[in-house]
């Protein structure tokens, strides 16, 4: 599947972790088609576990009983998600939220399930088995309810299997976890994965978690998915998102369309609503315009993480900035320009080219000091231009070979040049 623009949409995993229930998705996806979608904001993927009838909230229990039909094939709990009764499993949920005219994903763990494999179930449309198929020696080191499977002994018929199953429910986004990172030693069961996707009849985004995605298989990420984590888990702390310039420097030669190398998660607004409703994200407000900046500069994925029915002003204008998300958009050959301090302040320059036209520049403040400084645009081998306008402001400029620009600590500008 060969796409322009790097998905937008959000996730339930910051805010509920393995416990998000049917309710708050469907509202959720609803806040979404108000407020969002005319943006561009798009799909609403229910995040890990939602076959765990006892899960409360980002802690998994150990080999807990999961909820799953006669061919090992996982199903969603009916407790947490009511319409997936009678077998319906998130078909109903998925007609409902394109009925929203937004797009449905969820996220799914390597492999078999561990309790198909000791209950031997068949595999559906074959002669083989559970214990037949599965590698038990090829396990998720935090997390228990998968083995492998191995392709050589027909492990592609139980992908078949479940892709026919979601796409009998209608998905369009797969988090797949467990897999990312799991390289060299499982690269026949990606292939795999990723071949019986491709042969389900319905497209469908693939994304693999977890990072950091391993810079020698860039290629073999740009086979077989769309997105891929450059990072574990991302999270509302400073510290995590200072490196993740180094490894959008990494990354940034192997974007391309149908091609997004992922940051993970905006944990943006209420985070972690499992444990304390009164919880928000740490981020400073300019830290939150950084982040953003060099998701959008980057052209990144962008996955909400925060409960979206408590947003705040602030965070809406994160999300409804219609010049950032055109620069997400339309960005081309993102690259740093420079890393260096000026004034004892350490700064970082990105510029992308606009695929319409013209070229974009954004500068970070990495430093801890508000700062004052003039960027010389002979850095970033910007051509003629006479005006540039702020993508936070919204203010046009005249431009005369510079850029005046006063940041905050942590902060961030962005400018359209033309």
């Amino acid at each position: 599947m060969k796409f322009d623009r790097a998905p937008l949409g959000w996730n339930s995993w910051d805010c509920y972790g393995a416990a998000v229930d049917e309710k708050t998705v469907r509202a959720n996806a609803e806040f979404m088609a108000k407020n969002l979608k005319q943006y561009g904001w798009e799909y609403i993927v229910v995040d890990i576990q939602w076959s765990e009838p006892t899960a409360k909230n980002h802690e998994y229990h150990p080999f807990a009983d999961l909820v799953m039909d006669e061919y090992g094939r996982l199903m969603p709990a009916v407790n947490r998600f009511p319409s997936a009764a009678d077998g319906r499993g998130f078909a109903t949920l998925a007609e409902y939220i394109h009925s929203l005219g937004l797009k449905f994903g969820i996220h799914i763990m390597r492999g078999i399930p561990r309790q198909a494999v000791t209950k031997n179930v068949p595999i559906l449309g074959t002669n083989l088995t559970a214990r037949q198929i599965a590698k038990t020696d090829s396990i998720c080191h935090w997390n228990t309810d998968m083995y492998g499977v191995d392709p050589k002994k027909g492990g592609k018929a139980y992908y078949d299997s479940i892709f026919k199953l979601y796409a009998q429910w209608g998905v369009d986004f797969i988090k797949c976890d467990d897999i990312c990172r799991e390289l060299p030693h499982e690269e026949e069961e990606l292939v795999a994965l990723s071949e019986a996707l491709k042969g389900c009849g319905r497209d469908m985004v693939l994304s693999l978690s977890p990072g950091a995605a391993l810079p020698e298989k860039a290629e073999l990420y740009k086979e077989v998915a769309n997105m891929w984590r450059i990072t574990d888990d991302f999270w509302d702390n400073w510290d995590q998102l200072y490196d993740m310039f180094g490894r959008c420097r990494t990354w940034c030669i192997h974007t391309s369309a149908g091609n997004y190398p992922d940051c993970d998660m905006l944990p943006i607004g209420p985070l972690r609503q499992d444990y304390n409703k009164d919880d928000w994200t740490k981020f400073s407000e300019d830290e939150q315009i950084t982040m953003m900046t060099l998701w959008s500069i980057f052209r990144a994925p962008m996955m909400i993480g925060g409960e979206m029915t408590g947003f705040d002003d602030f965070t809406m204008r994160l999300l409804t900035n219609a010049d950032l998300l055109d620069m997400q958009k339309y960005a081309r050959h993102a690259h740093p320009v420079w890393q260096k301090e000026i004034d004892g302040v350490e700064h970082i320059l990105w510029t992308a080219m606009d695929a319409r036209g013209g070229q974009f520049i954004a500068v970070f403040n990495t430093g801890e000091a508000d700062s004052d400084l003039t960027i010389d645009l002979a850095d970033a081998e910007v051509g003629e231009v006479t005006c540039a306008k702020n993508i936070w402001s919204g203010e046009s400029l005249s431009v005369n070979n510079c850029l005046s620009v006063k940041l905050k600590k942590h902060g961030a500008a962005a400018f359209r040049l033309n």
